[in-house]
């Protein structure tokens, strides 16, 4: 299903922070604004910066994060500084040469606004900006107003704590795999628990979402990345990233990115089938490029039975290992050229030879305690919704 332009079902009566411009606009007016934005940013089918310049919000720049401003640059891919051809605001990248906002950047801001999409898993990449977004504004006196929205997958808790050992761009905070969190509760974490450089606290100003609370299936308005463009990958997503840490191609070079597994080297194995290309402005290489591979197709997984589950799916990734007939490539990130090792995507140096020597789901499980349990202990004191 590719994302319809209005959130569905029960999604109806929720209302995002942006959404809810009457709690927020009378306290920018005659205020010097700067957004840190995306094409998740939109009230409607309008983006916020253009209906914030249409009520008279002066706003002066935009932040853009990976995959830029207007959301249509490859993963990974180094985004530059440009004026928006729709506004003519100037639109600075961080996701380029820096990946924060300078003294001289914030010189002529007197407030700071937040509002990316995030699908609530350690390794997608926004809650790392926003850490940094919040470190500079601390360091300059500058207030951060969140404008929150729901997490797709905020009734996921699952996965080892990240090992602080294997901190990376795709990891720095020590949080489980899928955290269960807003943007907005992540950003009162981290001011909280002390994890931005130098123990420095964010003034933050959250406008909460309304009608709202974990356990509630949110459809997404648009997709919040070029290669997660469904609501199938989106819910896969938890479970399926890790496969960015292994010798098989995951659906990129597809228009089906996140839901389908496989291999050339699988063939005879399985029979579904499908042929990675280069896509411009979804991955323009990717892994296995113009080979069949033979594999797993998820897009029909009933992802309500992955909500009762509430579990990230290990099933996947123990089976293909045990199939698969080159076993000393699975874990060789060497051969491919995707996101990181295993290690930096489960955050753990355990996972890897607990696939290898078998372990059961119920040992890998076992191995992430106390430490899964001691998380969710600490995240009910930051939750802002039920």
């Amino acid at each position: 299903m590719l994302f319809p332009l209005a959130s569905i079902g029960q999604s109806q009566a929720i209302k995002t922070g942006a959404e809810q411009t009457d709690l927020y606009v009378p306290y920018l007016k005659g205020k010097r604004v700067a957004i840190m934005a995306n094409q998740t940013a939109i009230i409607g089918k309008t983006h916020l910066v253009d209906t914030l310049m249409s009520l008279g919000v002066k706003v002066v720049k935009v932040f853009g994060p990976e995959h830029g401003f207007r959301g249509n640059v490859s993963a990974g891919a180094k985004v530059s500084d440009e004026i928006d051809q729709e506004t003519g605001i100037p639109i600075i990248s961080l996701y380029g040469k820096k990946n924060k906002p300078s003294k001289e950047d914030l010189a002529d801001v007197d407030i700071m606004i937040y509002d990316l999409q995030d699908v609530g898993v350690r390794f997608y990449t926004n809650i790392n900006a926003l850490s940094r977004l919040m470190e500079a504004c601390s360091e300059n006196g500058k207030e951060l107003m969140i404008l929150d929205r729901p997490n797709p997958n905020a009734y996921l808790i699952d996965g080892p704590i990240l090992d602080m050992k294997y901190k990376s761009g795709i990891g720095m905070f020590p949080l489980p795999m899928s955290h269960g969190l807003t943007v907005a509760e992540f950003a009162q974490m981290a001011n909280g628990e002390g994890w931005l450089t130098n123990s420095v606290q964010c003034k933050l100003k959250i406008i909460k979402v309304a009608n709202y609370n974990h356990d509630m299936e949110y459809t997404l308005p648009v997709p919040p990345s070029p290669n997660l463009n469904t609501q199938q990958a989106v819910h896969l997503y938890p479970s399926t990233c890790m496969f960015e840490g292994v010798y098989l191609n995951h659906g990129r070079g597809t228009y089906f990115p996140f839901t389908v597994l496989g291999s050339p080297e699988l063939k005879g194995i399985y029979e579904f089938s499908y042929t990675p290309t280069g896509i411009k402005g979804m991955a323009e290489t990717p892994l296995f490029m113009d080979q069949v591979c033979y594999g797993i197709d998820l897009r029909k997984v009933d992802t309500d039975e992955l909500r009762k589950r509430g579990q990230i799916n290990l099933t996947w990734i123990m089976d293909l290992y045990k199939i698969h007939p080159h076993k000393e490539k699975f874990f060789d990130s060497s051969l491919s050229n995707q996101m990181g090792t295993i290690e930096k995507l489960i955050g753990s140096g355990l996972f890897r030879q607990q696939i290898i020597s078998g372990a059961s789901e119920e040992e890998i499980r076992a191995s992430w305690e106390p430490g899964l349990s001691n998380y969710k202990k600490m995240r009910k004191g930051y939750l802002l919704y039920p």
